[in-house]
């Protein structure tokens, strides 16, 4: 620190260990050239603060290592934040990616995360504490993820949520007879 000043050196380094990272699955991914086939890497990668905040991304890299920094990197870049709401979520939802749906419903404290696979590392990361969930059709990592992604991102705080005060019952309205018309205005 400088004057009580953080430098930028220093604020970085308090950024990065602010984050929890989670390699959600590797892939071996190869081109076909002249020679032969030239392998690479694929990762997919969750970045959380465990507190509302969480970011889904792939990268390819050369080696395994240098493919999983580059997608932390962007996951870290697209960080979205999420409702929570007594540690789980505000409201029920369900998204899809692809074949992949995801069906999140929120759960009373003590339940537990009650999720599998990519979606409970997800939901860990991003700091929800009782939540059910069920992944439907498709079971691809990455599609799953992303459906995760979006099925929090669609959920609205409880502050924006649209409600209608009770309708006032209206009593039928009555048709009153009509008077009889006199034989002197019926002539005329």
């Amino acid at each position: 620190m400088v004057d009580g000043k953080k430098t930028a050196a220093q604020s970085i380094d308090l950024g990065e260990k602010q984050f929890e990272e989670r390699v959600l699955h590797i892939d071996r991914v190869a081109r076909v050239v002249k020679g032969g086939r030239r392998f690479r890497f694929r990762a997919l990668v969750a970045v959380g603060d465990k507190k509302g905040q969480v970011g889904v991304a792939t990268a390819k890299g050369a080696d395994v290592t240098s493919a999983v920094s580059k997608a932390v990197d962007v996951a870290k870049k697209n960080m979205q934040t999420i409702n929570i709401y007594n540690g789980t979520f505000p409201h029920e939802a369900e998204e899809s990616v692809s074949g992949a749906r995801i069906l999140l419903r929120p759960a009373a404290p003590g339940t537990g995360l009650i999720a599998g696979g990519v979606v409970r590392v997800v939901l860990e990361i991003g700091g929800i504490q009782n939540a059910l969930s069920k992944s439907l059709g498709s079971s691809n990592k990455l599609n799953v993820a992303y459906a995760t992604l979006k099925a929090l991102q669609s959920m609205k705080p409880a502050t924006e949520w649209v409600t209608r005060p009770a309708a006032k019952t209206k009593a039928p309205k009555t048709v009153k007879p009509k008077k009889a018309e006199s034989k002197s205005e019926a002539k005329k």
